[in-house]
């Protein structure tokens, strides 16, 4: 299996995702989600694999969230989802999928998990260095 990461390069975690891939020998397909948004069953099918709710995978941050009211507890699955695909930027990132599982990579070094062989070490933009290991006793 390839492995993929829907990516966001305006996104500082994005691209430290995307960074420790490569890092890591690995070559993903990059779908730069926003561009090319996942279909509706292909939405539903992620979030299946990584255990999460649409409430859960929803990025509250970015502005069309208040507009559309999405804070209301009120609405179910299915609203969410379809505010997800009208707006894709409400789509949490990055998502990143290999044949170990998918996972929403906030923070960046939850890839680690799912790499065939991940680097021993990896500096952040920020200046942070992360490991396989130090992410796993936070």
């Amino acid at each position: 299996m390839i492995p993929l990461i829907y990516h966001n390069p305006n996104c500082g975690t994005s691209r430290n995702t995307l960074a420790i891939m490569r890092a890591s020998n690995e070559s993903p397909e990059v779908i730069e989600y926003l561009a090319t948004p996942p279909s509706r069953e292909r939405l539903i099918e992620l979030l299946a694999m990584m255990g999460m709710t649409p409430r859960e995978l929803l990025r509250a941050k970015e502005t069309p969230f208040k507009e559309l009211g999405l804070d209301n507890p009120a609405l179910g699955d299915a609203e969410l989802i379809e505010a997800m695909l009208a707006h894709p930027i409400l789509i949490n990132r990055p998502i990143v999928v290999t044949a170990k599982g998918a996972r929403l990579c906030r923070p960046s070094e939850e890839v680690f998990d799912l790499l065939a062989h991940p680097v021993a070490s990896f500096t952040k933009e920020d200046g942070e260095q992360v490991t396989p290991s130090s992410h796993q006793s936070e």
